[in-house]
């Protein structure tokens, strides 16, 4: 029942946004959301839910750890009441987000668009303020002089 219930999701969200082929999402998996890539997903082993894995962008070289750190930070401050984590795509080096979505009697495809223009602001301000930021700045981000969005 996941899939359907992700499809129809799908479906309503592309009907909601005027965007005409769903058929081409759903037979990708995939679409691009304020210029991040989001994979959306269900598995079998979870029928009550499905995901949305959300590609930030690729670490600059050197600062690996240091973001290492501060997903880690943002994982138990943020992200864990939404059922969401933060992590390094071991291929790539890039930042990934993945949420965990529940289905709900009442969640329809404008919330899902919602949800995904939300996850969106926060791949914004992790490419803006952590990902491409001068030295300058991410060294002071290292250093603990920062201040995390409200989820």
């Amino acid at each position: 029942m996941s899939l359907e219930q992700r499809d129809a999701l799908v479906r309503d969200m592309c009907a909601h946004l005027g965007i005409p082929d769903a058929e081409a999402i759903l037979s990708a998996g995939r679409l691009t959301v304020e210029g991040f890539d989001v994979i959306i997903d269900a598995v079998e082993d979870d029928p009550a839910a499905f995901y949305l894995n959300f590609d930030y962008g690729i670490v600059t070289g050197g600062r690996t750890l240091r973001v290492f750190r501060l997903m880690l930070e943002a994982n138990l401050t943020i992200y864990a009441q939404d059922h969401a984590q933060l992590g390094l795509d071991g291929d790539t080096g890039g930042i990934i987000l993945i949420v965990r979505v529940a289905y709900a009697p009442d969640l329809n495809g404008e919330q899902l668009a919602e949800l995904l223009g939300h996850y969106a602001e926060h791949g914004r301000y992790w490419r803006d303020n952590i990902l491409q930021t001068t030295d300058d700045m991410f060294e002071s981000l290292s250093n603990g002089t920062y201040l995390w969005i409200r989820a």
